[in-house]
C-alpha cells in the first residue's frame, strides 16, 4: 500500500469485496450528476470491469480514505506491450488534492514497470480537467470523433503516451 500526499489517503491494488460495485457505482452516478450520461454507462464500465477482473489481465488501484472509497484507476493489457488505462474517477470532494495525480503515476509507474512501450486511453470531451492531468502526464490525443453515447451526442477523445524505454 502507498500512501498518497495527504498522508491519509491510501492507494492500494489489492481487491476487497465491493471494490468493482464501488467503482461501477460510483461512474453512473458521478458522470449522470456532473455530465448527464444515461443508464447504459453503467453497462458500459460493468461488463469489461468484470472481464477484467477475472482474466487477471492488469492491474487496477482504489484510492480510499478509511473505509470510503475515492476513486480508481487500472491498467488493461491491450495488445502485446501496450496498456490501456481505464475506470480513471474521483468523487468530488477528492478532486484538486493530488490524488488523482497520484493515481495516474502509479498506473503509469506500472506501465514503465511491465515495459509497455505505450499506454492509451479512451475519454470524452466534457472531462476538461482529466485531458489537462493526462496532457500534463504527456498524453496526447491522437483520435477525435463525434457520436451518440450514453444518452447524447458526445465527442470521444482517443489518447495515447509513448513510454520511454530504458
Amino acid at each position: 500500500m502507498t500512501q498518497a500526499a495527504s498522508g491519509t489517503v491510501t492507494i492500494r491494488h489489492e481487491l476487497k469485496p465491493g471494490d468493482l460495485g464501488m467503482i461501477v457505482h460510483l461512474h453512473g452516478v458521478l458522470y449522470a450528476r456532473e455530465y448527464g450520461l444515461d443508464t447504459t454507462f453503467e453497462p458500459y464500465v460493468a461488463k469489461p470491469l468484470s472481464d477484467f477482473v477475472l482474466s487477471g489481465s492488469g492491474r487496477l488501484w482504489i484510492a480510499e480514505e478509511g473505509e470510503r472509497t475515492l476513486g480508481s484507476v487500472a491498467v488493461v493489457d491491450a495488445e502485446e506491450g501496450v496498456g490501456q488505462l481505464r475506470w480513471f474517477l474521483l468523487s468530488p470532494d477528492a478532486r484538486g488534492k493530488g490524488v488523482g495525480r497520484r493515481l495516474l503515476e502509479t498506473a503509469l509507474d506500472y506501465c514503465r514497470a511491465r515495459k509497455f512501450r505505450s499506454v492509451f486511453l479512451w475519454s470524452f470531451s466534457d472531462l476538461d480537467a482529466a485531458l489537462k492531468l493526462y496532457e500534463g502526464a504527456g498524453f496526447a490525443v491522437t483520435e477525435s470523433k463525434r457520436l451518440p453515447m450514453w444518452g447524447a451526442d458526445r465527442t470521444e477523445v482517443r489518447m495515447e503516451l509513448m513510454l520511454e524505454m530504458a
